[in-house]
């Protein structure tokens, strides 16, 4: 099986690079189902191996000038207050019904994201005639102290939002994190990705720092390839990030989405029955 951690690792780092998530989406269950660890440490080590990866990955993106580190700071701070109470509630719900709840989750953010690039597709064709340009008369510059109170509050309830949801589906942030920055903060898809990373480095460094006292069952042999393949795998997503259509990054996103959602609740679904 050790066969499979270059392959897989790479996988998920070209995952975080290129898109800013799906890493542990795809981590845990890759850690459960190929090399037979337990749930505990699965996510345990998805921690070390996404963390790393992403912020390690960030550094190319921050140099290219594609994150908004104010933005990403915030989100990562406020997610973690999210995700620490949305992680008390999680625990009276069954897993199954966990699950099941975050496939419809994840497909209604794909189609979010899917109606958001068609409304934002405009014909390259299209008459200068047609665009209708005014021109607002000069007016004495009067500099003042002024606050979008209404962006910051947005700001602050998308990211404790994320936090929420992250935490209660007890999965990473990256599917939630970059249609969240797009979506709500009008940021597109290639800073979009690059902050997502920030935000996912800040939220696995502090969760594992939440599970220091739970002691670790990790096969560091496992966990330290994984590690090197992601790292090298998020270097190569970043070189995709700055060659591909942003229209192209979104539309993989959301196939993404699609296909990790179909799979969710082809695995739960029919439990609850």
């Amino acid at each position: 099986m050790l066969a499979l951690v270059i392959p897989v690792g790479l996988l998920i780092g070209l995952s975080l690079g290129a898109l800013g998530g799906g890493g542990s989406i795809l981590a845990v269950p890759a850690l459960v189902y190929l090399f037979g660890q337990s749930s505990h440490a699965a996510t345990t080590g998805s921690l070390l191996i996404v963390g790393t990866t992403s912020l390690v990955g960030a550094l190319p993106h921050r140099r290219a000038g594609r994150v908004s580190l104010a933005k990403g700071v915030v989100f990562g701070f406020l997610g973690i207050v999210g995700s620490y109470i949305g992680s008390r509630f999680s625990t009276a719900v069954p897993q199954d019904v966990l699950l099941a709840a975050f496939s419809v989750l994840i497909l209604f953010v794909a189609i979010l994201m899917i109606r958001r690039q068609r409304r934002q597709t405009v014909p390259a064709d299209r008459p200068a005639a047609d665009r209708t340009v005014t021109e607002a008369p000069a007016v004495a510059f009067r500099p003042r102290l002024t606050c979008d109170c209404r962006r910051v509050a947005r700001i602050v309830l998308t990211a404790t939002t994320v936090g929420l949801l992250t935490g209660f589906f007890g999965v990473g942030g990256g599917f939630a994190v970059v249609p969240a920055l797009v979506l709500a903060l009008g940021l597109s898809m290639p800073v979009a990705v690059g902050t997502s990373l920030l935000v996912i480095g800040i939220n696995s460094v502090t969760a594992l720092a939440f599970r220091l006292d739970q002691g670790f069952d990790l096969d560091w042999t496992v966990i330290g390839l994984f590690t090197a393949a992601a790292v090298l795998g998020g270097l190569l997503g970043n070189r995709v990030v700055s060659r591909v259509n942003p229209a192209r990054l979104s539309q993989a996103f959301a196939i993404l989405l699609v296909g990790v959602a179909l799979y969710t609740a082809a695995r739960s679904v029919p439990q609850l029955f």
